[in-house]
């Protein structure tokens, strides 16, 4: 079966082809052919947004889509940057000094979050398969590892010790937001 993963992410993309376990055969946006329509990510929840980036790009592919919508929600930030976590500053960097600043007099103990991912399976004309992975930690107080993308830097998974960029693709996929949905999508894909 093909799967177009509906992500322009490079990093999204590597992580999700290395999950799917040889269930299906990616494409990417990429490889269409056709015009893709930019879908305004508007709905307030993970699952919204995932389930319809998979509906409208399945529409307009053809294909069985895979879309998934992640991001980062702190506590001491009331929930925050959430839906909003790719657009909470220009590029990675940026959005990593924000969220530092915005918690720079916030405690250790404070510093609670977590990652969350929504994946939405959509077949033409089918009902959407939606599935949920969180990864719980805290926010550290400046960057470490050289590995992931995104938050990855300064998210410090629980009971780990590490950062997900201090982690392989490997033992982050074992534990990440996005390893766990992907491993409840499977059944769907199969």
């Amino acid at each position: 079966m093909k799967v177009l993963f509906a992500t322009t992410n490079p990093g999204k993309l590597a992580e999700l082809e290395g999950l799917l376990e040889g269930a299906a055969e990616v494409l990417s946006l990429a490889d269409l052919e056709v015009t893709i329509p930019d879908v305004d990510e508007d709905q307030p929840t993970f699952e919204g947004n995932a389930e319809k980036k998979a509906r409208a790009l399945a529409l307009a592919s053809g294909l069985v889509t895979l879309a998934d919508d992640s991001g980062l929600c702190v506590d001491a930030l009331d929930g925050r940057p959430g839906v909003l976590s790719a657009r909470y500053a220009a590029d990675d960097a940026g959005r990593i000094a924000r969220l530092l600043g915005e918690l720079r007099a916030v405690s250790p103990e404070r510093r609670t979050a977590r990652f969350r991912c929504a994946l939405a399976l959509v077949a033409p004309g089918k009902p959407a398969q939606v599935e949920v992975g969180t990864c719980e930690g805290c926010i550290t107080a400046a960057p470490r590892g050289a590995h992931g993308f995104g938050y990855d830097p300064v998210f410090e998974v629980q009971g780990l010790g590490k950062t997900l960029a201090e982690l392989t693709r490997e033992q982050k996929a074992q534990v990440s937001h996005r390893g766990q949905a992907m491993r409840l999508m499977l059944k769907h894909l199969r």
